[in-house]
């Protein structure tokens, strides 16, 4: 569930936007002053702020900047009166996405939001991630462990598991891992660093008695997620 930071000083209107937000399904979060947004920022993540200018204790800019620098993701939409252009500039340079000058349709906020949210969704890189409740394998951020407990692993152990984890229940030959294997730097893996790199990797994965990593006699190796020996 997405979640909504409304910082807007307007009673009324914070009311109106948290009540529509909400009936769209967003977890939403409502204050009205700047000591309140920085005490919810500092003990909560938000994937939106909606953040007026002029606010009793201080400026919108400033809490854009300060918030950008602790979150850097979440997106910012500052809805204003101030519809100065050099305002509305100063208002992106602090980094917000977008500037909304009131007053505004709350109907048109609302779509574009989703319309924000469903592109945001779309260009989010694919996690590839192996889980299987016993084995978690990160290959993007190469983090590991086994029952919980961390994994030490090596770029080509990982490299190599990634393969194995692209193609679960193939035989991958020796000749198809080395050729992988051997990476833009042109480091090259021969017979002896695979078959050690294998025996090392089943040591770690397969500590508490599953069957990862197959020997297939005269082929190669198969990926078989886990089973029980």
């Amino acid at each position: 569930m997405k979640r909504i930071l409304i910082v807007e000083d307007d009673s009324l209107l914070n009311k109106t936007l948290a009540y529509n937000l909400t009936s769209d399904g967003y977890k939403v979060t409502s204050v009205f002053n700047v000591k309140s947004a920085v005490y919810q920022l500092s003990s909560n993540e938000y994937d939106l702020i909606l953040l007026d200018i002029n606010l009793p204790d201080g400026s919108g800019y400033d809490l854009c900047k300060s918030n950008k620098l602790k979150h850097p993701d979440t997106v910012i939409i500052f809805l204003t009166a101030n519809d100065q252009e050099n305002d509305q500039i100063r208002g992106y340079e602090a980094g917000a996405v977008d500037y909304i000058t009131k007053p505004f349709s709350i109907g048109a906020l609302q779509r574009k939001i989703s319309a924000m949210f469903a592109m945001l969704e779309h260009h989010k890189p694919a996690k590839n991630i192996y889980d299987d409740s016993k084995l978690f394998l990160d290959f993007s951020q190469q983090t590991a462990s086994l029952n919980g407990k961390p994994l030490a692993l090596s770029p080509m152990e990982y490299r190599m598991l990634n393969l194995f984890h692209k193609n679960p229940k193939q035989v991958l030959t020796r000749g198809q891992l080395l050729e992988k294997l051997w990476d833009v730097d042109e480091n090259y893996v021969d017979e002896h660093t695979l078959t050690t790199a294998i025996s090392r990797i089943r040591g770690k994965i397969e500590a508490d008695g599953g069957t990862y990593i197959k020997t297939v006699y005269g082929m190669g190796y198969q990926w078989m997620g886990g089973e029980k020996k």
